[in-house]
């Protein structure tokens, strides 16, 4: 049986999720890659006790990681209940709906019937009575923003999540599906979108902007670029990476010329900075105020550990800031 350290919250730092009441450490783990059916459940569980060791409290999950889909929260149910019981309270754990998961057309999108099915379906497989955020994961383009937000309101009022969030949403529809919530009393706290030093759509899509005029937290996923960041790319492209060992969301049509040359940039301003590339790259968004904490993924305990590394350095010269603009 696990035993946490008692020293988990030594080196950890917390930032408070927008104006709510809730804190989510500066690295959250996200279980999107390496916690489906393929991965090893040993290696998982090591994974996780270094997490929580090291004071990541957050956990973060969606109804279709895996492979296949429902396997991650599967996994981590499995894990919870095994070892993470006595410390439920300790913990964040969220998860989301929104992408296609099951056949027929009531497994996707944003329709109350999906969002309370699918939550209904995570619990289980969680084994839990609740998550702490449950996260609509994309814009539906079709269902009413109203239906899909009241969903969440009553998702929230039948106790089975203590917030919300959304995922993957612009300035725009940020804006009204926060009048909409807000209207209802619904505790919306959180959004969550893909942002990193190669990728900066939250900065031209208003979601940025908006998210801190609205006092909402954003968490940031893929700060690595699905791995371009993470230095294994400099001089090629190993074996035992991902775009040879998966491919599904990073393929070697993404490393061009110019994405290499911009990467062994990155990689030399790091240096100068007496930092790791995958340091760096949480750093740069550690620093921001705006963000509330980084999604990490890994494969194996010792990742987690170096990128907690990423904590003890996030300020930044402004030539330095300037500098990586440039690449």
């Amino acid at each position: 049986m696990y035993l946490a350290s008692d020293k988990r919250y030594e080196n950890m730092k917390y930032n408070r999720c927008g104006r709510s009441g809730i804190m989510l450490p500066a690295l959250s783990l996200g279980l999107w890659h390496n916690f489906g059916d393929t991965g090893d459940p040993a290696n998982m569980e090591q994974m996780c006790f270094t997490a929580f060791d090291n004071g990541i409290t957050h956990f973060d999950l969606a109804n279709n990681y895996g492979p296949e889909a429902g396997s991650a929260e599967r996994n981590f149910g499995k894990i919870l209940k095994e070892h993470f019981r006595p410390y439920r309270d300790e913990m964040i754990i969220s998860t989301k709906a929104g992408y296609d998961m099951w056949e027929g057309p009531y497994g996707n999108w944003g329709s109350r019937k999906y969002l309370i099915a699918s939550l209904d379906q995570s619990l289980m497989r969680l084994g839990l009575d609740y998550v702490d955020i449950f996260y609509h994961h994309r814009m539906d383009p079709e269902t009413p923003l109203e239906e899909t937000m009241g969903a969440l309101a009553q998702i929230v009022r039948s106790g089975k999540a203590l917030y919300v969030g959304l995922s993957n949403y612009d300035g725009k529809t940020l804006s009204k599906a926060t009048a909409i919530l807000d209207r209802m009393d619904v505790p919306f706290i959180i959004n969550q979108n893909c942002y990193n030093i190669l990728d900066r759509t939250v900065e031209n899509n208003g979601l940025k902007e908006t998210s801190a005029a609205l006092g909402k937290g954003i968490i940031c996923f893929s700060p690595m670029a699905q791995g371009l960041l993470t230095g294994k790319y400099l001089n090629g492209i190993p074996e035992d990476s991902r775009i040879k060992t998966d491919g599904r969301f990073l393929n070697e049509s993404r490393l061009d010329d110019t994405t290499t040359a911009k990467i062994r940039a990155l990689d030399n301003i790091a240096k100068k900075r007496g930092q790791l590339l995958p340091e760096m790259a949480l750093a740069w968004l550690l620093r921001q105020p705006e963000i509330t904490s980084v999604l990490i993924g890994a494969s194996k305990p010792s990742q987690i550990i170096a990128n907690i590394k990423a904590l003890d350095n996030i300020d930044f010269t402004d030539e330095e800031l300037k500098e990586i603009d440039l690449v």
